[in-house]
This record gives C-alpha cells, structure tokens and sequence, in this order.
C-alpha cells in the first residue's frame, strides 16, 4: 500500500428493506448455500436496485452502495459529498467497521477513530473521564498514553466542570464536543467524521475544523469528512468524492468536485422561466451573484436581481424574498415596500435589484425564497424559483451577523437591501 492509507475495493453495500437478513429462513440457507458450499456468487445480488430516493422501486433489495473503488493516500483530507441518501454515511460506516461490505474489502493502515453520531461509542452511564478511557482502549492505546492527552481533551471540548457527570446528562452539543476532542486527540491515523459537528455552535466547529487541519498537514494524519457545508469543504479538504444513488460520480480535488456537484443543478444560482399568475402576477428571472462571479467570499456584496409582471393592479402587493440557512432557519426577508410607502404598482415588467452587504454571512449554504404576493390573500411564487449559494470564509474575514448553522428563530427585515427598482 506504501502511501496509500486506504484501498475502498469494489465496496458494495446491499439491504433488504425493512428485514434483517433476506428475510426468510429458505432465503438464508440458499445464500448459504450457494456462498458458503458451492462457492457460487450470492443469488440476492442480482435483484437489487440502484438507490435512487426520487423513484418507487420494485425491489425490495437496495444497494446503498455499489462498485466504490478509490484510495485515499496518508495525509490526505477528503471531503465525500452527495445529496441525502447518496450514501456518504454508509461508506463512514463499513471503513468504521459498524456494518460490514456485502461485496468488496476495505484495506487501512493505523488506527481508526470514528465520529459518526452524537454520542458514538458514548456509555450513558459512565462519566465523560471513563469514557475517554474506555474509548482510548478500544483504539488499542495505554492508559499512560490516554492519561497523557486527557488534559488537552477535557479543555477542547470545554466539559472541564461536568467531565465526572454521567455522559446521559450532556446536552448534545456537549457530547458532540468531547466525542470529538477524543476522536482528534487520540492520536488516530484516519480520522472519520459524519456531520456531527453541525450541533455545535459556530465557535466549536472553527476549532474543530483548525484541530482536523493540524492532524492532517501537521500530523501526516488522513481524515474523511463528510458535510453539506462546502465552504468547511473548500477550507479544510484537498480531495473530494462525489456519490450519487451509492455510486462514485466524480473524484478530483476538493474545488473540481464541490463544482460538479453544484454544476447538477444541486445549487441553483438562476431562475428564466414563469412562476406565479400569468393572469394576474409572475416572476419570470431571478439570478444571484458576486463580484467573483458565482464564487461567494463573505467579503464581497452579494447581489439578488429578479424581473415581475404585474398584470393587474394590486393595492396590497407584497414583493420581496426571504433568506434561509440550509437548515431552513428563517434568517433575514427584505420587500421593495419595507417602509409601506410603495403599496401598488401600475400593470408592466420590473426589474428588482437588493444587495446583502459584506461581511453578513458567514461560510455555509443559503437559500433564497421568493415572496411575489398579494398580501394576506395569496402567494403567487412557488419554490421552483427558489435560488441556492454557498458562501466562502476569507481567510482573514469572518460573518458577523449571519451564520448559516445557527437557529434563529424569526427572520429580521433587512429595509436597506433594496439597491433599486424600476419598469422596464
């Protein structure tokens, strides 16, 4: 393997849906059978579909993963990236050894230390100390290794008071962070993290994300990260593996693979088509851009334009957009008619420009909702013209009113984004 950490061989995962096994007893002594004695290949391999979430299948066998194949070299960070369901979680998983592959071998070298869910490898019922020993243990290190991190640990994770309280009693941002602290201190040769770390707060993950490039670049050590933010992506990975339907789509660097990932239609930085009334009022354009193009840096404005015809004369017209986290927390709205001082517009096709200013969102994904009403009887614009961005963290710059994995819980009116309007 010389510099390779990890070999993925023709990994595949199949599951019978909502049964342990094949389901029936005959079924079990057949594959038996035919794998065990005959040394024949396994019947049920045949029948399973592709993992796809958005049709009704036919089978009821599953490949969640299928023909993944890739190595990962020593000090190597990469990013696996896929809609929901793609199969990044499971791919976590059999590395992590909590499942096995149905088909294929996963070869790694070095000690494997998994964050994959709150409270992995947690005992309720021992305190946060017993459990970093017990956790230290079962990564194979001694009790004079484990004592000689425990320190550094507890003060990462910021448990110092509670570190002799049960774990059951930890809020889970509590159990998030010392489940990391000791996945990252104990001295793993692969690091693998789910995306657990969207529970802790904004500080936490800026700490976990520094802590996972020091193991990384200052350590030698290799890390498998898996998030839906791909400003965390574009910061702390090299590498990236795109999975769609539990098959490998792309794999290059980090910066190629978060392009083909959004280039299908994932991200949505425009809209040209008729949403709403044609009757009565529709958006036909909506775009969202920067300075850089489609590439969004906190410190840079970021400008939203979108067209509306109006066909009939409304007294009550609402027209505006509200802005969401990619946990669907309402963060911030902002209307032509903030102030109530414009109220109606004669009939014809305006043209809408607004500007979120520098320095008001931090890394992470957004998205915009379009608000084309008629106040407090019917909203005419549907999600389809909904527009989505990932914002990028300058080095040196950080958000500092916005973040998208904070709940806030309203949206706060925004009367300044408004830049200008006008009839075309």
């Amino acid at each position: 393997m010389s510099n390779i950490a990890i070999q993925f061989d023709n990994i595949g995962k199949l599951y019978h849906l909502g049964l342990v096994g094949t389901g029936t007893l005959s079924h079990d002594l057949n594959r038996w059978w035919r794998t065990t004695i005959l040394r024949k290949e396994d019947p049920y391999l045949k029948i399973g579909e592709t993992n796809d979430r958005s049709k009704k299948g036919n089978s009821e066998f599953v490949w969640a993963l299928k023909d993944i194949t890739f190595d990962v070299n020593q000090g190597d960070v990469v990013g696996i990236i896929g809609k929901n369901g793609a199969g990044k979680s499971t791919l976590l998983k059999l590395l992590s050894r909590v499942t096995s592959p149905t088909t294929g071998v996963i070869r790694a070298k070095g000690r494997i230390a998994s964050l994959l869910e709150v409270g992995t490898g947690f005992h309720p019922e021992m305190t946060g100390r017993e459990n970093i020993y017990m956790n230290g243990s079962i990564m194979g290190m001694t009790r004079h290794e484990i004592r000689r991190k425990i320190d550094e640990i507890i003060d990462f994770a910021g448990v110092d008071r509670y570190i002799d309280t049960p774990v059951k009693r930890y809020s889970s941002g509590m159990t998030v962070r010392l489940g990391f602290a000791v996945a990252a201190f104990l001295e793993p040769e692969i690091l693998v993290v789910d995306e657990v770390l969207a529970v802790g707060d904004a500080e936490f993950q800026k700490k976990a994300i520094g802590k996972m490039k020091d193991v990384s670049k200052g350590e030698g050590r290799t890390v498998l990260f898996v998030s839906h933010n791909m400003g965390s992506m574009r910061r702390l990975c090299n590498q990236g593996v795109l999975l769609e339907n539990g098959q490998i789509k792309f794999i290059g660097n980090i910066n190629d693979t978060i392009k083909k990932y959004q280039s299908d239609e994932i991200v949505q930085n425009c809209f040209e088509g008729i949403d709403g009334n044609t009757e009565i009022l529709y958006l036909s354009k909506a775009r969202v851009s920067s300075n850089n193009g489609t590439i969004f840096y906190n410190s840079f404005p970021i400008t939203i334009e979108f067209e509306v015809h109006i066909i009939k004369k409304i007294p009550s017209l609402v027209i505006g957009f509200n802005l969401y986290s990619s946990f669907q927390y309402p963060l911030a709205r902002a209307d032509y008619n903030d102030e109530n001082k414009l109220t109606s517009l004669p009939s014809g096709c305006y043209k809408f420009t607004f500007e979120i200013p520098p320095f008001t969102l931090s890394d992470g994904e957004y998205k915009i909702v379009f608000d084309i009403a008629e106040r407090n009887i019917k909203r005419h614009t549907t999600e389809k013209s909904s527009l989505s961005f990932s914002v990028i963290q300058d080095e040196y710059c950080f958000g500092n009113v916005f973040a998208e994995n904070i709940a806030i819980k309203s949206s706060i009116i925004r009367e300044k984004w408004l830049v200008t309007y006008h009839c075309k």
